[in-house]
């Protein structure tokens, strides 16, 4: 019986530290968006990149949706990248659709399993991953972001970077 429980502890273990860095490793993932373009974070380096997971009918991630399009719409160029990722949604054209209706800018791609294999399916919508411009992970963040908490988070670690 001992035996049975430290070979279970041993497994929960080495579950939770490979969820932990499971977003670590998704750097060749190749994601498809609606117009057909692929993404990679490796593509990316040099710039924050941010996984949002998100789905049409979450009142959080309409909420967040204006800040990562000022986001997106101020930085793209220089240094910030958003990749939406719609989940939980009834057909492309539904997702599409609000797309279209949001006016949201950046790339949006279809969740699907081979996503979810790499990121984990998200427990919480929304939730952003956020990559520094090395293609780490720095924070998986759970809930709403706000573009103010994204750049605090970028200038924190810009600065921690450059020092």
């Amino acid at each position: 019986m001992r035996n049975t429980f430290r070979i279970l502890l041993a497994f929960a273990l080495i579950v939770l530290v490979n969820l932990e860095s499971h977003a670590e490793v998704n750097n060749n993932l190749m994601m498809k968006d609606l117009a057909g373009k692929e993404h990679r974070l490796s593509d990316y380096r040099g710039k924050w990149v941010l996984v949002n997971f998100w789905a049409t009918w979450c009142p959080p991630c309409l909420d967040e949706i204006p800040d990562f399009v000022s986001l997106y719409e101020n930085k793209k160029s220089k240094e910030l990248v958003v990749l939406g990722v719609a989940v939980d949604y009834k057909s492309e054209l539904d997702v599409r659709n609000f797309v279209d209706d949001m006016l949201i800018p950046y790339p949006i791609i279809l969740g699907n399993t081979k996503i979810y294999s790499q990121y984990g399916a998200p427990e919480i919508l929304p939730t952003t991953y956020i990559y520094n411009p090395q293609g780490k992970l720095v924070k998986v963040k759970r809930g709403q972001a706000s573009k103010q908490y994204i750049e605090q988070l970028i200038n924190s670690n810009d600065a921690g970077l450059t020092k």
